[in-house]
C-alpha cells in the first residue's frame, strides 16, 4: 500500500513558473503580478514564483522581496497553491545556505506572505541525505517563527542521477523520527539539468525524451504517496507535441506537467479531464484515426482504409496495400479488433453509476455493451463488444472521475467552466459517485 498523503491535493495538473525578478524593467516583479491575477483554467494548480533558473543571479535578492510583496498582496485571492522555488545545489554548501536564507526571509510572518504560501520547491537535490538537509532547514524556519512543523511542504526537482536513485529509497525513509520528510508534496522532473548530469547527447542537440526518468519519478511518487510532475516542454508553440507528451505521461500515472506560459497552463489543466464527448477510433497502419459522427453513424473518411462488397455477403477490406477477403462475421471481427472507444465524461458517469447500482443490489460483476455502426466507403458494418465490470474494473475507471472530483473540490474558480463543458447535471452526478 502507498503511504498516506499529508496534503489536500491528490492530483496536480499544472506546475507554472514565473520569474521572481525581471532585469531591465521598471517593475521587476511584473511577471509575478501577471501570474497572480490568473483565474479559471488559466490559473495553475500550483504556482511557482521562481527565484532560481528563471531569475538572473544578480536579481535574486530583489526576487525574494518581489515574492514577499506580490504574495502578501495577492496570495489570499490566488486560486491555486503557491510554492516559491529557492536556490539549492547538492554539491554547494554556499548555495544551500543561500536557499535557507531565502526561505527564512520569505517565511517571516511579519511580512505577510507566508500565510498564503503552501511550501517551497527545492531544485538540484542529490541523494536522500541532501533531501534531509532541505527538510531540516524547513523545520528550522518553522520553529524560528512558531509555525507548526510540517506546515510548509517541500517539493523537489529530480535533476540528477543521484536524485533519481533516491526515489527508490524514499518510501523507507519517510516517517522516521529523525526527519520530517512527510512534508514532501511534488516530485518534479527537470530533464534539462538531468541531461547535463547524465552527459547525454543527441545528434540534434534536443533533449532525450527520458521515458525511464518519468516512469521512475511516477513510481516513486506512487510508492511514497506523493504527486509526480513532468518537466518543462520548452517548444511553447508546439501545442500538439505538448498534448502528446501529456498523453504519454498519463499512461505512466503522471498527471502533472510543467507549464511555461498561460496557454500551456490551459492545455495542461484541460487535457487530463474526461472528454466532453465520446469518440470511436480505428487503428490504421499503426495510427488511431478518429471517426466522424454523422446521424449516429461512425464514418471513416481517410485514404488508408477502403471497403467494398463483392457479393453473396463477401467483402474486400483494403488496409494500405493489403487486401483481405472476408465474410460478414470475419469483417465484423476484424473491424472490432481495429476499433476502440474513448468514453465521454457522461459515459464514465453512466457506467460507474450502473455498476454502483448493481453492487448495491448484490451483484459482483455485470456486462456492459459498447456498440456502433461503422461506415467505410458507404458500407455500413455494425460492431459490438461486451466488457465485464467488476470491482477492479470500477476502481480503474474511477481515476479520471477522482481527478475531476479533486479539481472541482479544490478549484471553485473553475466551476463555471466545468459546468459549461459537461453540463450541470453531469457534474452533479460525477461529484456524487463513490459517496
Amino acid at each position: 500500500m502507498s503511504l498516506a498523503r499529508h496534503y489536500n491535493r491528490e492530483f496536480v495538473r499544472t506546475f507554472f513558473t514565473s520569474p521572481a525578478a525581471v532585469e531591465g524593467e521598471d517593475d521587476s516583479a511584473k511577471m509575478l503580478r501577471r501570474a497572480a491575477q490568473l483565474r479559471g483554467m488559466e490559473a495553475p494548480d500550483t504556482w511557482i514564483p521562481d527565484n532560481e533558473d528563471a531569475t538572473a543571479p544578480s536579481m535574486r535578492d530583489e526576487g525574494v522581496e518581489n515574492i514577499i510583496d506580490v504574495v502578501a498582496e495577492n496570495g489570499a485571492d490566488f486560486p491555486g497553491e503557491i510554492h516559491p522555488r529557492i536556490v539549492w545545489h547538492r554539491d554547494s554548501p554556499a548555495t544551500r545556505h543561500s536557499g535557507f536564507q531565502q526561505m527564512l526571509r520569505i517565511a517571516d510572518p511579519s511580512e505577510g506572505a507566508v500565510e498564503h504560501i503552501d511550501g517551497f520547491v527545492v531544485p538540484e537535490v542529490g541523494d536522500l541525505d541532501d533531501w534531509k538537509k532541505a527538510d531540516e532547514f524547513l523545520t528550522i524556519v518553522e520553529n524560528e517563527y512558531g509555525l507548526e512543523e510540517g506546515s510548509l511542504s517541500m517539493s523537489v526537482i529530480v535533476e540528477s542521477g543521484e536524485a533519481e536513485l533516491a526515489l527508490g529509497d524514499l518510501r523507507d525513509e519517510m516517517g522516521k523520527p529523525s526527519n520530517n520528510l512527510e512534508r514532501l508534496f511534488l516530485l518534479v522532473d527537470g530533464e534539462v539539468d538531468y541531461t547535463k548530469d547524465m552527459r547525454a547527447m543527441t545528434p540534434t542537440g534536443e533533449l532525450p525524451p527520458w521515458p525511464e526518468l518519468r516512469h521512475n519519478t511516477s513510481r516513486g511518487a506512487s510508492a511514497a504517496g506523493l504527486v509526480a510532475v513532468d518537466g518543462p516542454y520548452d517548444d511553447i508553440r508546439d501545442v500538439e507535441g505538448y498534448r502528446e507528451r501529456m498523453i504519454d505521461n498519463r499512461a505512466k500515472g503522471m498527471t502533472g506537467i510543467w507549464a511555461l506560459t498561460p496557454n500551456q497552463v490551459v492545455e495542461a489543466n484541460t487535457a487530463p479531464l474526461p472528454p466532453e464527448s465520446g469518440s470511436w477510433l480505428l487503428e490504421v497502419d499503426g495510427e488511431d484515426v478518429e471517426l466522424s459522427e454523422e446521424d449516429g453513424l461512425q464514418v471513416y473518411d481517410g485514404n488508408a482504409l477502403s471497403l467494398e462488397e463483392s457479393g453473396d455477403g463477401e467483402y474486400v477490406l483494403h488496409v494500405g496495400s493489403d487486401a483481405r477477403e472476408l465474410d460478414e462475421d470475419e469483417l465484423r471481427e476484424q473491424l472490432l479488433e481495429m476499433a476502440s472507444y474513448v468514453p465521454s465524461m457522461n459515459d464514465m458517469v453512466d457506467s460507474m453509476a450502473e455498476f454502483e447500482a448493481a453492487k448495491e443490489a448484490g451483484k459482483g460483476a455485470i456486462a456492459m455493451t459498447q456498440s456502433a455502426t461503422l461506415v467505410i466507403d458507404g458500407v455500413e458494418v455494425e460492431i459490438s463488444r461486451d466488457r465485464m465490470w467488476d470491482e477492479a474494473t470500477y476502481q480503474a475507471a474511477q481515476t479520471p472521475i477522482t481527478l475531476f472530483q479533486d479539481v472541482y473540490e479544490h478549484r471553485p474558480d473553475q466551476h463555471d467552466e466545468l459546468e459549461e463543458m459537461y453540463g450541470a447535471d453531469v457534474v452533479e452526478r460525477a461529484m456524487n459517485l463513490g459517496n
